[in-house]
């Protein structure tokens, strides 16, 4: 492994106290072990076949000043946070996506624990550090924009007139606060009530094909204004890129999540390589939780290169269909806001960043969505 890798894990390990940092050690030679207060054992894997990290709680002896993890926990970070296991797992559902269900930790129910950050407070306790505080580090509220307005668009326009009638359609076309998808002002309305909240939308440049479509004209008038509206209430702007991996991105965004949550790991190193600096793609669409292992965003190592790359990584704890979904865990709204305020005392457990995924158009379409949104909101702003 890279050093500068290997030390980019060591201070994850230590939440970025370098110093600290400097302390851990990861060798088998004994003869070095009286440098260091923390040993790491190798497995010998680094570098060389990938395998799966034993998740067990680190095994801690102590020799005179220095304590021996005999756990390969710096591999355990490089495998989750690069995600490794993609490489030595085949299977993909119908989207081409590697699934909670083909993950060691969807077949072991393991998303709920953010073992990555365990390790953390375990290396931290053993060099006698403070814990950071009990407290969420960021909270992202983001929402893609994958339709503007519903009936706007040709199969939306016929979907309505045959399912509501023509009035409402023809209302909505005259104004589009009427229609059921533009639902910004109220999601805009309830960010706000978060004060420390970074409120992220992500914008569609596709051709609009196949999965990507509709895609909105963003020289049309429906997409300036409500750009304009969102810049005026301080929300950042982020590239939705293809459902099929093409990343078109001529506003220069350096926010990204990819449509479908599709991404994999060609893809993040075009990322990386293109300009885009902080990724919002990481969960699993069938299951909410830690899909990196960690509440904390993290910088992307290549698991084919062992390069840190420049790609920061932010865990997407839970979208809003994930939780509905028939295909995916099909939770009622009692269900999943107990499984929402769990997650969630995770992330403020570790200085953890919080971020949700709610889309516009789901928030009028029959599900719970739009009650369920208000009420995870109160959690965060009564924390």
């Amino acid at each position: 492994m890279k050093e500068e890798t290997l030390y980019y894990i060591k201070s994850f390990l230590t939440y970025g106290n370098q110093e600290a940092a400097k302390q851990i050690g990861y060798t088998a030679d004994q003869t070095q072990w009286s440098n260091f207060r923390i040993i790491i054992i190798p497995n010998g894997h680094l570098g060389k076949d990938i395998v799966y990290p034993t998740m067990e709680a680190p095994q801690v002896n102590r020799l005179g000043k220095t304590y021996v993890i005999q756990n390969d926990i710096i591999y355990a970070v490089f495998f989750f946070i690069s995600r490794a296991e993609e490489l030595i797992v085949s299977e993909r559902d119908k989207h081409g996506r590697f699934a909670a269900e083909y993950s060691i930790l969807g077949q072991r129910n393991n998303l709920q624990i953010p073992l990555l950050d365990e390790y953390a407070r375990c290396v931290m306790k053993l060099l006698d550090l403070p814990l950071p505080p009990e407290k969420y580090n960021h909270i992202y509220l983001t929402h893609d924009i994958d339709t503007i307005a519903y009936y706007r668009h040709l199969r939306g326009f016929i979907g309505g007139w045959l399912k509501d009638g023509m009035d409402p359609v023809l209302d909505a076309l005259e104004d589009i606060n009427l229609d059921p998808a533009y639902t910004f002002p109220w999601l805009i309305k309830q960010d706000k009530k978060i004060a420390e909240a970074q409120s992220v939308y992500f914008v569609k440049h596709t051709q609009g094909k196949g999965y990507d479509y509709p895609q909105y004209k963003l020289n049309g008038k429906d997409w300036k204004n409500l750009k304009a509206l969102l810049l005026k209430n301080k929300a950042i702007l982020g590239l939705h890129s293809s459902y099929y991996g093409e990343i078109d991105n001529p506003d220069h965004y350096t926010l990204h999540r990819s449509h479908y949550l599709q991404c994999d790991i060609q893809q993040m190193q075009r990322l990386a390589d293109c300009g885009i600096t902080d990724d919002f793609t990481m969960g699993f669409a069938d299951k909410a939780g830690f899909r990196l292992q960690t509440t904390r965003a993290v910088r992307w190592i290549n698991p084919v290169t062992y390069s840190l790359t420049p790609l920061t990584l932010h865990p997407l704890i839970v979208m809003d269909c994930t939780l509905s979904n028939d295909n995916y865990m099909h939770l009622d709204e009692d269900e999943a806001y107990f499984l929402c305020e769990q997650l969630f005392s995770k992330v403020k457990m570790h200085n953890g960043d919080l971020c949700l995924l709610w889309h516009n158009h789901i928030l009028n379409n029959g599900t719970y969505h739009k009650a369920l949104y208000t009420k995870l909101l109160k959690i965060i702003r009564n924390v």
